[in-house]
């Protein structure tokens, strides 16, 4: 995020300041000083305005009346639908990827969900959290499919910070890798309805380990 002498344009400052929002570096809620943003990445106002507006588009940033613009935090409605939407988007690619899927990239889904299997015995959450993400990128990838993957990505990024909690939950690695395990197996097999399915009990299952993260943290 270093500054240079000549000014970031707003595509630059659009994927940093989305990267920021995703990897968790800005928390939900954070307000959006754009005198801060210019000298953050190093561009001018009309760059920065230009990603917030972009960012406001992709459920990333709120603009709230009179107080700026901050990073959009969403609550258990929004987290449940998020998670149905991707139950249906990602069935479909997790089905198509069982279909179009080559040797290679077989063999790669098996080295991601090899990696989580490793982490998950050394206890190691910080591999276990990015290989998630790598494994359902890959599945999107080998989907080849043109719009749904966008779809998916941008839903993914406006919930990341509780897929982050959630996959750092003690029991939660104990569920979701046999559930990865079986969606990697079924696109190996090249069983599409089997990968679909799969993929929806996945992600079915994480709608109620979100319900229950909400549950807990009302009760606190």
């Amino acid at each position: 995020m270093a500054t240079t002498e000549a000014k970031r344009d707003a595509g630059y400052v659009t994927e940093q300041l989305r990267q920021a929002i995703t990897e968790g570096e800005l928390a939900p809620g954070q307000r959006l000083v754009e005198a801060d943003l210019v000298d953050m990445f190093g561009a001018s106002r009309g760059a920065v305005r230009v990603a917030l507006v972009t960012l406001t588009g992709e459920g990333l940033v709120e603009r709230i009346q009179n107080r700026g613009a901050r990073v959009r935090a969403i609550d258990l409605e929004d987290a449940l639908e998020i998670v149905e939407l991707r139950t249906a988007l990602e069935g479909i690619c997790a089905g198509k990827a069982a279909e179009r899927a080559s040797d290679a990239d077989i063999e790669r889904l098996r080295s991601i969900g090899a990696r989580r299997a490793e982490a998950v015995e050394r206890g190691d959450s910080e591999e276990y959290t990015a290989s998630n993400g790598e494994l359902h990128g890959a599945v999107l990838e080998v989907s080849a499919m043109k719009i749904a993957p966008e779809i998916v990505t941008r839903l993914r990024a406006q919930n990341v910070r509780y897929r982050i909690r959630l996959a750092l939950q003690p029991e939660r690695p104990s569920v979701s890798l046999p559930e990865h395990l079986a969606i990697v197996d079924a696109i190996a097999n090249r069983d599409a309805e089997a990968a679909k399915a799969a993929m929806q009990a996945h992600l079915t299952s994480v709608g109620k380990a979100t319900r229950d993260f909400f549950a807990r943290k009302s009760r606190r």
